[in-house]
């Protein structure tokens, strides 16, 4: 009698498994295809603000796909999700604290800051 049970548990346990591997495959074959839309939309003649922000949603689209699937957050406990999110977000507004303090103008290079000046002057 037990044994009849011991075999029906390990045989759902692979049965889960198994179904996970196959979402594994199915969200690599995705992202795949979200890849390949991305190189393809650099390619097209298109302004730029419209490619820089498609290939921003796909990026965003893709990590919470990888996140949420590979990191397991999708079987984890809520509050293990909400730590991760709480890190994501500290970190993010470090990202965007620092590029608000060096701004592209202040990232120059002193040589290439030279060269615009003489052009600049040469202009007047």
């Amino acid at each position: 009698m037990s044994t009849s049970s011991h075999s029906t548990v390990s045989a759902d346990n692979g049965h889960a498994e198994s179904s996970k591997f196959h979402i594994f495959v199915q969200l690599a074959m995705i992202l795949a295809v979200i890849t390949g839309v991305e190189i393809v939309l650099i390619y097209l003649p298109l302004v730029k603000w419209l490619i820089v922000s498609s290939l921003v949603i796909l990026s965003v689209v893709k990590f919470m796909l990888v996140i949420f699937v590979f990191m397991h957050l999708k079987w984890d406990k809520l509050f293990c999700t909400i730590l991760f999110f709480i890190g994501l977000i500290i970190a993010s507004c470090t990202v965007a604290a620092l590029m608000a303090i060096f701004s592209a103008e202040e990232s120059i290079p002193l040589k290439a800051q030279e060269i615009y000046a003489e052009k600049a002057a040469l202009a007047k």
